[in-house]
């Protein structure tokens, strides 16, 4: 999951993500939602300062808690603003920032790192390579369980039954699976560089899917990205010298390619389709409910794969995989390990930047992180970087600066007219 964070939010959700794995990144958020209430953030304080903090300031009448709870289906930005200064404070909110940025990248990049340093060190178990993507979601039960419970302020009052949620995680947990999968085998036959420049993709199918299914406007400077965005993939497609792993054929380079091409646009139907989910079938977004979907999916995602390690028969393979390891077994388990909890870290920080700021901005973060892990490939697995993926990753930042800058213009525009109907309400006021 690439810069796919698992992320479950308003676009990106999910899960996250929502790149390699579910948010991946991997959850990631399109940008068609509205900020969520940046109260939701002060939850994920649980993850920085004690409990007995946050109870002091909630006893001095903030009322936090119930506030975290609170549907983040478009709301006011000017509420959204107060709220997060005047509870938070203007130091704690950017560290919280600077901490889910840090959660996000960091766990993102290690995650398709450690990927391929698996397959490097003789790892080829493919339907593990995915059961790793969301195996460690019980990490998430920690937040969750620390949220406290609150009243139901769902904005609905026709709550959907149990089947209807049924259904709703395990066709996205099953899509996931698959979309892991595809992101598996593009890891195993293409470099972590090349790989992480393909996601990009993610960004062009994203604007797409989010045009015809959250009927999100599709801009001059949307589609200049979606073009300069693929114009990147297809120099990587066409460069003979792309860097891939050792011993790869250049027919299952062109394997990788696709089965790149194709996760990342999975993974952001998956994002389109979790933020319709949200809109009609669960009509609220709580910090609570962000963190079930993406439990639940997750959930889903690892049985399915693990059917496919039984049933595919690689299982038998595991242990002759472990005792000939290039770095020994104790290595073996630790990068394994590690990898699972990378990408939950990941999905912990693209779920944190949701609340904190908004599903644009993490859905934003998650797409710049692309551009770190080929300079850590370089750095650290050696990886080439000739002339044409040098280019190619600066497409992709420009491509990415469109994308960024037409959703400032929209967010400018919405905070204008914000302000505009407030104004007739402060004269009538007075």
């Amino acid at each position: 999951m690439s810069s796919r964070a698992n992320a479950i939010g308003p676009s990106a959700a999910p899960i996250i993500g929502w790149s390699g794995g579910f948010t991946n990144t991997r959850y990631t958020c399109t940008s068609s939602l509205t900020p969520p209430q940046s109260s939701k953030s002060l939850c994920l304080l649980l993850f920085s300062w004690p409990r007995r903090y946050f109870m002091d300031l909630h006893a001095a009448g903030s009322d936090w808690w119930t506030d975290s709870q609170e549907s983040i289906l478009p709301k006011e930005e000017t509420v959204i603003e107060q709220t997060l200064f005047v509870k938070l404070g203007r130091w704690q909110w950017w560290f919280l920032v600077v901490l889910n940025v840090f959660f996000l990248i960091v766990g993102q990049t290690a995650a398709v790192l450690l990927g391929r340093f698996y397959y490097d060190q003789g790892g080829n178990s493919k339907w593990l390579a995915t059961l790793v993507q969301t195996a460690a979601f019980p990490v998430l039960l920690i937040p969750l369980y620390f949220l406290p419970s609150s009243k139901d302020h769902a904005t609905t009052s026709n709550p959907p039954s149990i089947k209807v949620l049924a259904l709703v995680y395990f066709s996205i947990g099953v899509l996931l699976a698959g979309d892991n999968m595809m992101y598996s085998v593009g890891l195993l036959y293409l470099s972590a560089s090349t790989y992480s420049l393909i996601c990009a993709t993610q960004l062009a199918f994203n604007a797409v899917f989010s045009y015809f299914i959250n009927s999100q406007k599709f801009t001059m400077l949307i589609l200049n990205s979606v073009i300069i965005v693929s114009f990147s993939a297809a120099l990587i497609a066409v460069n003979d010298d792309s860097g891939g792993p050792t011993g790869v054929s250049k027919g299952k380079y062109i394997l990788g390619f696709i089965c790149t091409i194709g996760a990342s646009a999975l993974y952001s139907l998956l994002l389109s389709l979790m933020q319709l989910s949200f809109q009609k079938v669960l009509k609220r977004e709580t910090f609570s409910v962000v963190l079930e979907m993406q439990i639940y999916t997750a959930l889903v995602a690892s049985f399915a794969a693990t059917v496919g390690l039984f049933a595919s028969g690689e299982w038998r393979s595991l242990h002759g995989e472990m005792v000939n390891y290039g770095k020994g077994r104790v290595s073996y388990v630790m990068t394994l390990v590690w990898t699972a909890v990378a990408w939950q870290v990941c999905s912990v920080g693209v779920v944190g930047l949701i609340f904190v700021v908004s599903s644009l901005f993490s859905n934003v973060i998650s797409t710049l992180s692309l551009a770190v892990t080929p300079i850590a490939a370089v750095i650290i697995l050696h990886d080439k970087m000739n002339g044409v993926k040098v280019i190619a990753m600066l497409l992709a930042l420009w491509g990415f600066a469109s994308y960024v800058y037409q959703n400032y213009l929209d967010d400018s525009k919405a905070r204008r007219r914000q302000a505009d109907a407030r104004e007739p309400q402060n004269d009538s006021s007075i």
